[in-house]
């Protein structure tokens, strides 16, 4: 063995000889079971490298509107506009994007997602309004809500089963790793001068274009061809990066066939009780994610928690924490066991800090920390279920619909939590939050399948 197939093996890839090679020298497998290589490793990095950027992106503006408040000053109106508006874009865009992929395919609207998202993120540098500044901030999470429907999907299509909940749960890890080092710049820099804030915002068009470039050449996925009846070029993306030996099973492509495609055909009687539960754990779980950590300074300034004792620190801190734990707890446990259990910890967490009196600093403190950790840990499940709920033919729409009611629920709580804390307090706002995260763990009892150890056709249905 090469020193070459040596690391390989040490990092659990396939050896580094050309994939014809290596698939020679075994019988006939599916895509589903092919070991884990080095082109995998390049889908995951460019998806990865997106979820990066989108967690950036979304990251800054919490900062960033405390110093634009300063030079151009916001009433609560427009602090919940701007802070929800890249969240209304995420709406529209997995919906929009999520239908064209399924249509068109997922290599052109892997590209074109980053396309906006890198101009629209270097244009915030020049808003001269509020107004402009929200239009902009619609326009990134346009593009971010093509990205999330259609990066799950690639992902997905191309992951071996194995490494399928890994791969698809680390996306969470690298949104949260994006989304930290937005806040800790924030933290840092965002009083260095007048116009900070610019800076800032747009400094998420840097990864924005370095992920752009690094995907042109992208292949399509096979699986999706596949099921439009482009089988010959399929065949030849398989050939090409794992091999001569490995199958790509057609499971799903009756459906497609017979034209029931689209959002329509989430709702048919096999599918429409994965698409609701989709939709209503997704929504429940991002509620109270985005509405706390948008305003996580003004809720810190709420409970007296930012008083140089280093908690907003110390909770992104969690955050990071948490998605790296999520992802050994999505190998160890059952997809349903972690959803669910995370949902009541997440609750009583909630709970808690609406019952603590705000002189119980360390109290707090413990609670909105294991909030924090929980809920970035499962936070990971939702780059997992969607794409593994849904056939090939709808994988992108039914994706961009969950993802689509997600942000939309979100950017009503991002909008709402303001004027909740200013109107009812931050301990009833808490209460509501929590009341929010019960909901889904009920949704969740009710209705989460278990596809840790399918096949993509076995865990969609198909």
């Amino acid at each position: 063995m090469s020193n070459q197939d040596t690391q390989a093996a040490t990092l659990g890839l396939a050896p580094t000889m050309p994939p014809a090679v290596a698939a020679a020298a075994h019988g006939p497998i599916s895509l589903d079971d092919v070991p884990l290589n080095a082109f995998h490793v390049k889908i995951a990095g460019l998806t990865f490298g997106a979820h990066f950027t989108e967690g950036f992106a979304l990251g800054t503006i919490g900062y960033a509107l405390a110093s634009l408040n300063r030079q151009m000053p916001l009433d609560a109106f427009w602090m919940g506009m701007i802070g929800s508006s890249a969240l209304m874009g995420i709406f529209v865009g997995s919906l929009v994007f999520g239908w064209l992929s399924d249509r068109l395919g997922r290599q052109k609207i892997f590209l074109l997602s980053f396309l906006i998202i890198t101009a629209a993120a270097f244009a915030q540098f020049y808003v001269s309004s509020p107004s402009e500044l929200c239009l902009l901030r619609v326009l990134i999470g346009f593009g971010m809500g093509g990205d999330f429907a259609v990066g799950h999907a690639i992902l997905a299509e191309f992951s071996p089963r194995k490494h399928r909940g890994t791969l698809l749960g680390s996306f969470s890890v690298v949104w949260t790793v994006g989304y930290v080092v937005a806040n800790v710049l924030g933290m840092q820099y965002a009083d260095a001068s007048p116009d900070a804030w610019r800076w800032l915002l747009a400094s998420a068009g840097v990864p924005a274009l370095i992920v752009l470039i690094l995907r042109m050449g992208t292949p399509e996925s096979p699986r999706w061809l596949h099921g439009k009846g482009r089988v010959a070029e399929a065949k030849a993306i398989v050939l090409k990066h794992f091999g001569p030996n490995v199958t790509l099973d057609g499971g799903d492509d009756d459906h497609a066939a017979h034209g029931h495609t689209g959002f329509a055909r989430l709702f048919r009687k096999d599918l429409i009780r994965r698409t609701v539960f989709n939709c209503a754990f997704f929504v429940c779980l991002v509620i109270p994610y985005f509405a706390i950590y948008t305003f996580l300074p003004t809720i810190l300034k709420a409970i007296h928690l930012n008083d140089g004792s280093g908690a907003d620190f110390l909770l992104n801190g969690f955050l990071v924490l948490g998605a790296l734990i999520g992802i050994w707890l999505t190998i160890k446990l059952s997809r349903r066991m972690f959803l669910i259990g995370s949902f009541a910890v997440t609750c009583l967490s909630l709970i808690a800090l609406s019952l603590l009196p705000e002189s119980a600093t360390l109290a707090m403190i413990v609670a909105f920390a294991i909030f924090t950790l929980t809920m970035s840990a499962f936070s990971n499940l939702v780059g997992v279920f969607p794409p593994e709920c849904f056939p090939t033919e709808v994988r992108a729409c039914g994706v961009g619909l969950a993802i689509a009611c997600s942000r939309l629920g979100s950017a009503v709580g991002t909008f709402l939590l303001p004027l909740g804390i200013l109107h009812l307090g931050f301990h009833a706002t808490m209460m509501v939050l929590a009341a929010v995260l019960l909901i889904g763990m009920v949704v969740s009892i009710a209705w989460a399948p278990e596809t840790k150890h399918l096949t993509l056709d076995e865990a969609s249905g198909a």
